[in-house]
């Protein structure tokens, strides 16, 4: 690694001699700003070209993010034009440009005429990279047509989704997903499962942010990841209508309207799925007397049959107060009725071998889930570009209620029953200090109420009754509210930008146990103080470095102390313990553009202190979950439990590099690859047992986008995970390729798209995990390979966006840090 670090600073040093930096003594700036008139925002990539009286081109530029240019031009006298797709052409004849010249805020207006018939050859990338994060624009992916948030999130540039659903960010699963800017009932009780809910089609982009501000809540020792969802902004009535087909059983369809006035702006999206997930698993556990003797062996195989109706819609309005105020509201409904059925057949072996006993375990459940969620924003632009007040509210409401029957030896019933209520107020202000600063401060109010009902009923052979087994059954209230302050400071001075940042978060948890009358109160404070500093080099290299102090607070899911019940010999329970992980992050990024290739890296350090990982025990129960103090190893009726359970471990380090490349050597050939190498260094000890670990892993993601004759969009995705070692665990390399075909048909108002998820079936976890008395190999495919045929049509809206977007619903960027 050590090596690795001198090579990669030598690479900075060497680009950043090589920066070229203009310095022509007859040179002069030219600087302007471009908006919509209408709307007064920004514009993005317009294009100005600066001529000679007589027209012939001599230079030009485009706009960044804020909508500004800046050009270096000789003194004369010059014709310049401004220019944008679907709005007026500008023109400044005659300027004499004798030394630095403000051409001002030039404001553009809609060509109503040629609105309709222009036709965008140029695409923006599939990855776009700012100094600070990633953007990954999803409707470029053809592989997630027809697809999830999940599938979305497995396609972006640093992160990475397990056979499980759970989301890495570099390695590290604490991330934190918002929405629009904000915590959102889209995530759900169940984050992995309600990502699995959202469709693919209702997602703009996603934002990668490995070095959040202080604007940002401190949740997420991993980093953000925003997912923006689409409220279109063109004038008039327009949409797109979408179905999907596949194998095995996948139908469904989504509408996305928008209708905008001068007044207003009418946006929803609804979708409805069907969906049949069929998934398989398989242990082979070895038993060890604590001589290290093998007492005997269970080999288990279970098979998923999972059917769920998934319904979504959202629906909003943003209204025009004046043309510096708006406000907006949304309403989100979000229901989904699931049956699932998981069959366990194992078998028993002594020392020799030989069969002792087969099993079948079968458990059949129903779930029903049900969100509401309203927010309302309120956003206040004043006099001066930059300044304004952003007020936001939202209450949510999640219901989770399911019930298993489990067939075995000893039939067992358990019911789930699940309520959250969530509020969140929210507010920020920020106020330009001149031209290059800025000053800002907020505060937020999270409030979070959960309850759990948790009950697991046995039967009784005698009386042909089942009954509450108390075992396992519990009741759990949990309270959860967050209270957080912040401020920041901005500033740029020539090449150079810094943004310093503290945010204090109060945290107000707790939990009370029905069950047993427990109480467990913990009240905290922190505060997590952030630098950003850029360097740029040119208009085409530039450097960051990030520092960031963060914290992971165990989830609800990780407190609770209830038992899972698909198998009865391998448990995972939670720890009310548990207390929160805090990391300091460092972040080092390196950006260079060149014509046709550009290369994005990073090179990261974090260490953290309590952190959480899962711990692994076992002990003998009997066939109703009493524990065995003299168990016998020969007796089917006495088995032996692993169960894994989270806990506080004392420190770990994690360090790695990370790069992205988006290269296009032809026009019919665009190529994307992401490569991350990490290492976790864990130093802990529970129970008498060391969980000292080095853990040395990596992935890497290419895509390659290829349009065929015909004008077939053809696209291939290929990933694979390096394997990785643990205390008690090690994981074999994993590799999936995803294959999608696109046409563009009706004049390109539809398109038709193939894709094929994990076309060699190989996205299977599999992986070895010990005790000091179980070895355990085990193999997990959540989902089998799927093929999907997805039919896009749009009305009164071209297939490429004509006019970029930079604002949302919240969680905005700082702009002095966009590339």
């Amino acid at each position: 690694m050590r090596n690795l670090t001198i090579i990669i600073l030598f690479c900075l040093v060497t680009f950043s001699i090589n920066a070229n930096v203009s310095t022509l003594n007859d040179k002069v700036t030219l600087t302007g700003k471009v908006i919509d008139n209408e709307t007064k925002q920004a514009l993005e990539y317009a294009t100005i070209v600066v001529k000679t009286l007589d027209n012939k081109i001599i230079t030009g530029a485009i706009t960044d993010s804020k909508g500004e240019f800046e050009i270096q031009v000789s003194r004369g006298v010059y014709n310049i034009s401004i220019e944008f797709i679907s709005f007026k052409t500008k023109n400044f004849n005659n300027i004499k440009v004798s030394g630095a010249t403000d051409l001002g805020v030039i404001s553009l207006e809609v060509d109503a005429e040629t609105l309709n018939e222009v036709e965008v050859i140029a695409e923006k990338s599939t990855v776009e990279i700012r100094l600070d994060k990633k953007i990954y624009n999803v409707g470029k992916d053809m592989t997630v047509k027809g697809g999830t948030a999940s599938d979305v999130l497995d396609n972006v540039p640093s992160v990475s989704v397990d056979v499980e659903g759970n989301v890495s960010l570099r390695g590290n699963e604490n991330v934190r997903i918002l929405v629009n800017g904000k915590p959102s009932g889209l995530v759900g009780l169940s984050g992995t499962d309600a990502l699995r809910q959202l469709p693919a089609d209702a997602i703009e982009k996603v934002e990668v942010i490995t070095s959040p501000s202080a604007r940002y809540e401190a949740e997420g020792t991993a980093g953000i990841l925003n997912i923006v969802l689409r409220k279109g902004k063109a004038q008039g009535f327009n949409g797109s209508l979408t179905a999907t087909a596949g194998i095995p059983d996948n139908f469904g369809g989504s509408v996305n309207l928008n209708y905008r006035t001068n007044k207003a702006n009418y946006f929803t999206s609804t979708g409805y799925n069907y969906r049949n997930a069929p998934g398989n698993s398989k242990n082979n556990t070895t038993y060890f007397d604590d001589a290290g003797e093998i007492l005997n062996y269970r080999n288990e195989k279970r098979t998923y049959d999972r059917e769920n109706n998934r319904f979504n819609t959202r629906f909003g309005v943003e209204y025009f107060l004046t043309d510096k105020a708006s406000i907006t509201g949304t309403v989100l409904y979000r229901k989904s009725d699931g049956d699932d059925v998981s069959t366990n057949f194992s078998n028993l072996f002594n020392s020799n071998k030989d069969l002792i006993e087969t099993f079948e375990r079968i458990e059949t459940e129903k779930e029903n889930d049900e969100t509401t969620e309203y927010s309302l924003n309120f956003t206040q632009n004043f006099k001066n570009d930059g300044h304004k007040l952003i007020l936001d509210f939202q209450y949510g409401k999640s219901v989770e209620n399911s019930n298993a029957y489990i067939k075995d030896f000893n039939p067992e019933r358990n019911f789930t029953d699940e309520e959250s209520k969530d509020m969140l107020i929210k507010a920020d202000y920020v106020l330009p200090l001149g031209k290059d600063a800025q000053f800002e401060f907020g505060f937020k109010a999270d409030l979070n109420d959960l309850n759990t009902d948790y009950l697991v009923e046995s039967f009784n052979e005698e009386t042909n009754e089942f009954y509450n087994n108390t075992n396992f059954s519990n009741t759990l209230n949990f309270e959860q509210d967050i209270y957080a302050l912040y401020t920041q400071y901005g500033k740029k001075i020539d090449k150079f930008s810094y943004l310093l940042g503290i945010r204090m978060e109060t945290t107000d948890r707790k939990i009370n146990l029905l069950q047993t009358n427990e109480v467990f109160n913990k009240k905290f404070t922190e505060f997590f103080p952030t630098v950003n500093l850029g360097l740029e080099f040119n208009d085409s290299e530039s450097l960051t470095l990030g520092y960031s102090r963060r914290l992971r607070r165990p989830r609800s899911w990780f407190l609770n102390p209830f038992e899972s019940r698909t198998s009865e010999t391998y448990i995972r329970t939670g720890n009310i313990n548990l207390d929160p992980t805090y990391t300091n992050s460092f972040d080092l990024g390196f950006l260079k553009r060149w014509d046709k290739f550009t290369f994005n890296s990073s090179i990261y350090y974090q260490h953290a202190i309590n952190n959480i990982e899962m711990a692994q025990v076992d002990e003998w129960r009997d066939k109703e979950g009493n524990v065995i103090t003299n168990p016998d190893a020969q007796n089917p009726n006495h088995i032996k439990v692993i169960i894994r359970s989270p806990i506080n471990l004392s420190s770990q380090d994690r360090y790695g590099f990370e790069f992205t490349t988006n290269y296009n050597p032809f026009k019919w050939w665009r190529l994307n690859n992401s490569f991350n190498f990490f290492k976790s260094v864990t130093d802990g000890e529970f129970n008498n047992i060391s969980y000292d670990s080095d853990d040395v892993s990596w992935f890497t993601r290419m895509v390659s986008r290829v349009t065929l004759p015909g004008e077939i969009d053809w696209q291939t995705t290929g990933f694979y995970m390096g394997p990785s070692e643990g205390a008690q665990s090690k994981r074999e390399g994993m590799l999936s390729v995803n294959l999608a075909f696109s046409k563009d048909i009706f004049k390109e108002k539809g398109t038709i798209s193939l894709n094929v998820s994990d076309l060699f079936n190989t996205r299977k976890r599999k992986s070895t995990s010990y005790s000091p008395t179980t070895e355990s190999i085990g193999e997990f495919q959540w989902r089998e390979r799927q093929i999907l045929l997805n039919f896009t049509y749009r009305f009164n809206q071209k297939k490429k966006r004509e006019r970029p977007q930079n604002n949302y619903d919240g969680g905005g960027e700082e702009e002095m840090f966009k590339a």
